[in-house]
């Protein structure tokens, strides 16, 4: 089949109980060795706030050795800008099941990190700690999310699951990603199908 990569997956009813219950996951790479995505709509109990805080407080010579930061290397930590940006109330979101120790940054297109991978014209994947380390200052990407954890699937899984009926499929949509509230998301995502959620069934093929 043609590959998934920059579409979403939107789960179906008949994944109730199951972990990816009403999810929708962005598909960053589908090819004969397997499928990658993140969750975008399953928050965690922690503000992005929170998580670098912990992160430098964990290791903070990495905050005050990473050249992203904008403060004098001899700030305290509490007074560093990577605390003070609104963006960082945003909570962060798991993003699958697997490696839920990894953070992954799903961000508009922005040049210069260490490890980024661009998935279509308008968004990137990165996964190197530079990124995190410049979110909430004034290098940050214009609209970001951020997950710990991916969704993987072996040669040939995700193909079976779509036989089954467990996702419809469409096009990615940035407006979704970034300006869609999570908990809005599946809804809106089932809504530019054209199919009421409420009626949804497990019969109904992938789009």
């Amino acid at each position: 089949m043609d590959s998934l990569e920059n579409q979403f997956l939107i789960a179906m009813p008949s994944l109730a109980g199951d972990y990816f219950n009403k999810t929708v996951t962005y598909i960053c790479e589908h090819n004969d060795e397997g499928a990658m995505g993140l969750i975008i709509n399953m928050p965690v109990n922690i503000t992005l706030h929170n998580l670098l805080k912990q992160i430098a407080e964990n290791d903070p010579q990495q905050v005050s050795d990473n050249k992203t930061t904008v403060e004098p290397k001899t700030k305290p930590l509490a007074e560093q800008s990577i605390f003070c940006s609104a963006s960082l109330e945003q909570l962060v979101l798991s993003g699958g099941p697997i490696s839920q120790d990894r953070g992954f940054v799903l961000h508009r297109t922005q040049s210069g990190w260490n490890s980024s991978i661009a998935l279509n014209d308008d968004i990137m994947i990165t996964t190197s700690k530079d990124i995190l380390l410049a979110l909430g200052t004034e290098k940050e990407p214009e609209q970001f999310m951020v997950t710990l954890g991916y969704a993987g699937w072996g040669p040939g899984q995700l193909e079976t699951e779509l036989q089954a009926n467990s996702w419809l499929t469409i096009d990615a949509d940035s407006d979704i990603l970034f300006n869609t509230p999570i908990e809005q998301r599946w809804q809106k995502a089932t809504e530019k199908l054209g199919i009421d959620i409420a009626h949804l069934s497990s019969d109904i093929g992938h789009a």
